[in-house]
């Protein structure tokens, strides 16, 4: 029985222009990114069918950067797919992992308090009074007189 050597069709072709072949090769060689981001580069530089150099196959690649060749075939998809910059660069959240405590809706009211007459006995109202106060008026669970004063702050 004779094995043959199958070399798979390559599916997303990476065709870098020269002004991205050379922003490229100065985000390798300033070095100032990570490691993942660089090698990334790198991958693309290498899979670039408009370079300079002989063409590599994904097995070539990935024996070249010591990764997978699915790392390989995958950063040549997001490449042909979403362009160089999605390759490099990590995707903004769209939203943050932790929603934010004070809302608009809040600060407002803890605005308008401060604004307020201060209690009996006071000439003015402090952080931490503040922060009892819009904690006993259930405006939120929970308020440090610090987070009173970035609010307070924001408005000046």
């Amino acid at each position: 029985m004779k094995w043959r050597c199958i070399i798979p069709k390559i599916k997303y072709h990476v065709c870098l222009t020269s002004i991205e072949q050379k922003s490229l090769l100065k985000f390798v060689a300033q070095g100032t990114a990570s490691a993942k981001a660089i090698m990334h580069a790198n991958v693309l530089l290498a899979a670039d069918e408009n370079g300079s150099g002989a063409h590599k196959n994904e097995s070539e690649i990935a024996e070249i950067y010591h990764v997978n060749k699915q790392t390989v075939h995958a950063i040549r998809q997001k490449c042909s797919e979403n362009g160089v910059e999605a390759v490099i660069r990590r995707k903004k959240r769209k939203t943050p992992p932790v929603a934010p405590k004070i809302t608009g809706d809040v600060q407002a009211r803890i605005i308008a308090l401060s604004c307020s007459k201060p209690p009996n006995g006071r000439a003015r109202w402090s952080l931490r009074l503040l922060a009892d106060k819009v904690v006993e008026l259930n405006i939120i669970d929970s308020i440090s007189h610090e987070a009173v004063g970035r609010v307070l702050k924001k408005t000046n």
